[in-house]
């Protein structure tokens, strides 16, 4: 984004709530452009106080004339021609910090530069103003270049950057749950922690983000409105107070008005009539609602009012709810927050009032939380923070249910309370934690509730399965689901609203809620589940089938009692995944995500999105798969699920490696591997790994895809996850017969190949097997095993990817054995398939192996990525320069390239002589030279 703010000239607007970062976007914008003269001015509100003071500080800035405007021109005039006299000879970027404080004067000269700005490359102006207030009107026509508030993932960095990782874990992450996404509030925490705290040995200060905090970071945006503004913004900040999202923020206008006109009622000397017109600034107007520009103002409002005035303002807010009609758990939870000292029984008429499903998550988990807070029954307690702690996990707040659970703990339960609190314990940390940790209290719940709740200890089991799936102990799964077969599948008490978990096809742990009729579904799964892994392939596929054709049924019904939930939709998208049925695992994906966007479903987005992504990643539709991984890895950045995150890196990194993008797939694969070796995510790490051995291979490197992929796929204690490696094998044994190290290791996991594949789970499988054969096989029986694999791909359909493989590999045969006619039709189709599903680099191996066979297809040199300077060498001269320059030897380019080494030694003799060098360092410089040329 900087770069094309610079790059493209013209003016930006950066905004952003106070505290965003604005200021360090900026300095990263002119770091980011070294080539560029970078004048930098910040907004004096001093100078402003005089009309144009704005435009003079600018103009000397850079170091232009500051004189009568009459003389020279118009101001804005005479600004275009400073910016162009101090930008000859190379571009420039100015960047301007707080420009809303500069006078409106200079702002309009400004709006009026900008216009005659557009479409100059050379000059680049970013303005930075504050989000907390509406864009000034002089800016309102400038495009919006918004700093959004920190991902979890992005905050947790930033404070491992502050503290050298000094930081413990457990403090890093409730920090980032404290700051809710602004850098300025995060540093601020931690700046002012001890080293005992920074390294966990002593608790934090309670609130982390307290009033002192909020209010030295934001109230001087609060600063200039009158005592009845003050009123409102305090009434519409209580309101809004557990409020998740930025269109949960905001309330009914007049329903705040009245509640302000009580409040201000209620202070002494108050006049009758108060006025909030106009609303304040900060204050954003929106249908008929209002809430803040910003989350940190809204905060620091309510945190910076005294104790009595907040009482008075949640008061005022259940006299106004109840005047409008309203009832229930609103005006409950208004009312207990109002007392000094809570009457008796308000904490159970919260509590049976959060029982009601018709409320929002977040007002049910608020209202749980107050209730155990109020009460002193230490069993009540516990339940109590227990189900708050179900709604946080349910509505995508991870870290607050665990906090929760935390509390929960502390209080005295009994044993079925205590296995209730350790099944969304470990259902919790299963999303976003150590699956071990979650296995182990998984486990627990299971023991602890097998006598009182049989279904939620099967719940507990099957969570505790996942945990092991998705930690690759196969045998720990099988253990687990085996345990479960003695327990009855009915549950004399009502369905319990907590989480259960099933395991991906090629994926982790997902939640579903456990609710009528679903005895049925689990068995189901787990009998399916527990026969694939013994490997009675035909056992398995009976419950599995049935389970996806009964929850199809039951979503097809319009009005059908729970098909509005995304539970069995994700669990017959995990058994279609099983099973190879990725028409069916589409179908089932796109249910789960519609009913996802439900509200109080936010936890399941992000696992819905990431059954759809694997699924069209099967399928071979890359793009769409990467367009769901980017959804998904949003929205598990949202709700604090690092480890369904990790799996949609995996995902992107896979995507990346089959459309040529080597830093991408860096970048992904190192995200997704960071997560899944600290939570031991075998399964997401086996995917990471091979997207980025799969990438050496696009890229004509075969040696460092088979040292990548050897320990991951053939048998040893490296071997990846049990799920995964088997689609590896084919590009193991692509890799290995390009470098001659087919052996014996390889022909044996080809065989494991062959038994996976007969089970059907992977349409494209029986073709890709047929290819591998015909890669080990004689030179007498490769060409049938070539077109057997071409037939096999045609009757699975789709997989645009895979055929054009296969293509390539068989124009290779075909051309080395001097079938120059067959090869090209062979090598044309592989480049048209590539070019099909966006696959460059798997496109340009395709090119230059046409040009081998004498056929020169568009894109030239340029498009093999090697640049200009090198275009007087043939297509297989070019591709051993490459193989040299990153440091082959002539016997393994030959294994490469699969020619004889005399072959490689005749060329290169032939590329030195073209190119002019005299060594081996002379044309690895020249090839680099071209590549950063090109």
């Amino acid at each position: 984004m900087t770069g094309q703010t610079t790059d493209g000239g013209g003016v930006r607007v950066v905004t952003g709530e106070p505290g965003c970062g604005r200021t360090a976007f900026l300095a990263r914008a002119a770091r980011s452009c070294p080539a560029a003269l970078v004048v930098g001015v910040r907004a004096d509100p001093v100078a402003s106080a005089v009309p144009l003071g704005g435009l003079r500080a600018l103009l000397r800035a850079l170091g232009a004339p500051v004189g009568p405007w009459s003389a020279t021109g118009p101001p804005w005039a005479v600004l275009l021609d400073a910016l162009r006299a101090a930008s000859v000879g190379r571009p420039m970027l100015v960047c301007v910090d707080d420009a809303h404080l500069w006078d409106a004067p200079t702002r309009a000269v400004l709006g009026r530069a900008a216009e005659h700005l557009r479409g100059n490359g050379r000059v680049g102006v970013l303005l930075s103003v504050s989000g907390h207030r509406p864009v000034d009107r002089e800016f309102a026509a400038l495009p919006v270049v918004r700093v959004d508030p920190l991902s979890p993932a992005e905050a947790a960095a930033l404070l491992d950057e502050e503290t050298g990782g000094a930081l413990d874990r457990a403090v890093r992450d409730d920090l980032v749950d404290a700051a809710a996404g602004s850098p300025a509030l995060l540093l601020a925490m931690v700046r002012r922690l001890s080293p005992a705290q920074i390294r966990g040995h002593r608790r934090l200060p309670g609130p982390s983000a307290d009033a002192e905090l909020l209010t030295g970071l934001a109230g001087g945006f609060l600063t200039g409105c009158t005592p009845a503004q003050e009123d409102l913004l305090l009434t519409v900040a209580a309101a809004v107070r557990d409020a998740d999202d930025a269109e949960d923020r905001r309330t009914d206008l007049t329903l705040a008005r009245r509640a302000a006109e009580q409040l201000r009622g209620s202070r002494p000397g108050a006049e009758a009539a108060p006025s909030f017109d106009p609303l304040p600034e900060v204050l954003v107007r929106v249908d008929g609602e209002v809430g803040f520009h910003s989350d940190l103002l809204r905060r620091a409002v309510y945190a910076g009012a005294l104790p009595e005035r907040r009482r008075a303002a949640h008061r005022a807010l259940a006299r106004a709810l109840e005047e409008a009609g309203a009832a229930g758990l609103p005006v409950l939870l208004h009312r207990a927050r109002s007392a000094a000292v809570p009457r008796r029984g308000t904490a159970a008429e919260l509590a049976v009032a959060a029982g009601d499903q018709a409320h929002p998550r977040r007002l049910r988990c608020a209202a749980y939380t107050h209730a155990a807070g109020l009460t002193e029954d230490g069993a009540r307690r516990a339940e109590w923070y227990t189900a708050a702690a179900e709604q946080a996990l349910l509505g995508g707040r991870t870290h607050r249910a665990l906090r929760l659970l935390d509390r929960a703990r502390d209080s005295t339960a009994p044993t079925a309370l205590r296995g209730r609190v350790e099944l969304v314990r470990g259902t919790t940390v299963l999303y976003d934690g150590a699956v071990d940790e979650a296995r182990a209290s998984l486990l627990l719940a299971a023991r602890l509730l097998a006598g009182s709740s049989p279904r939620q200890a099967q719940s507990a089991l099957l969570a505790a399965a996942d945990a092991a799936w998705a930690a690759g102990d196969a045998q720990g799964c099988l253990q687990v689901l085996s345990a479960g077969d003695g327990s009855p599948d009915t549950d004399p008490q009502p369905p319990p609203d907590v989480s259960a978990v099933l395991p991906r096809a090629q994926g982790g742990p997902t939640e579903v809620t456990v609710g009528a009729g679903g005895s049925a579904v689990l068995r189901d799964y787990r009998t399916g589940l527990r026969a694939l892994l013994e490997g009675e392939f035909a056992q398995a596929a009976g419950p599995l089938r049935r389970l996806v054709a009964d929850a199809e049924a039951v979503g097809g019904v319009a009005g059908a009692a729970g098909a509005d939930e995304p539970d069995t939709a994700l669990r017959a998208a995990a058994a279609a995944l099983l099973l190879g049925d990725l028409a069916a695992a589409r179908r089932a994906g796109a249910r789960a995500l519609a009913a996802a966007r439900t509200p109080g479903t936010a936890a399941a987005l992000a696992r819905a999105r990431e059954y759809l992504a694997y699924a069209e990643l099967r399928a071979g539709r890359h793009t769409l798969a990467r367009t769901h991984a980017e959804e998904g890895l949003r929205a598990a950045h949202r709700t604090g699920q690092r480890n369904t995150a990790a799996h949609h890196h995996a995902v992107l990194a896979l995507a990346a490696s089959i459309e040529g993008a080597p830093d991408e797939v860096a970048a992904h694969a190192d995200t997704a591997l960071a997560t899944a070796r600290r939570h031991g995510l075998v399964q997401a790490a086996t995917l990471a790994e091979w997207a980025t051995a799969r990438a050496d291979l696009a890229r004509g490197r075969p040696r460092e895809a088979v040292d990548r992929l050897g320990p991951l796929v053939c048998p040893g204690p490296r071997r990846g996850h049990f799920a995964v490696w088997m689609l590896a094998v084919p590009c193991l044994v692509e890799a290995a017969a390009s470098t001659g190290r087919a052996d014996g290791g390889v022909s044996e996991v080809v065989e494991e190949f062959a038994r996976w594949a007969a089970f059907g789970a992977d349409p494209q499988a029986p073709a890709q097997l047929t290819r591998c054969r015909a890669l080990l096989a004689p030179a007498d029986r490769s060409d049938a095993l070539y077109r057997r694999a071409l037939d096999l791909h045609d009757a699975a359909g789709g997989g645009d990817f895979e055929r054009a493989r296969t293509e390539l590999l068989h124009g290779k045969w075909l051309r080395r054995r001097r079938r120059l006619s067959e090869a090209r039709d062979r090598l044309g189709a592989a480049l048209v398939g590539f070019e099909r599903c966006g696959a460059r680099p798997w496109a340009d191996q395709a090119r230059a192996e046409l040009r081998a066979g004498g056929v020169a297809p568009g894109g030239g040199v340029r498009a093999m990525g090697l640049g200009p300077g090198l275009d007087g060498l043939t297509p297989q001269q070019l591709r051993i320069a490459r193989c040299v320059a990153e440091g082959a030897t002539n016997r393994e380019v030959a294994l490469t390239l699969s020619v004889s080494t005399r072959t490689v030694d005749y060329h290169l003799r032939k590329v030195f002589a073209t190119l002019g060098v005299r060594s081996r360092v002379e044309l690895v410089r020249m090839v680099e030279k071209a590549g950063q040329e090109g």
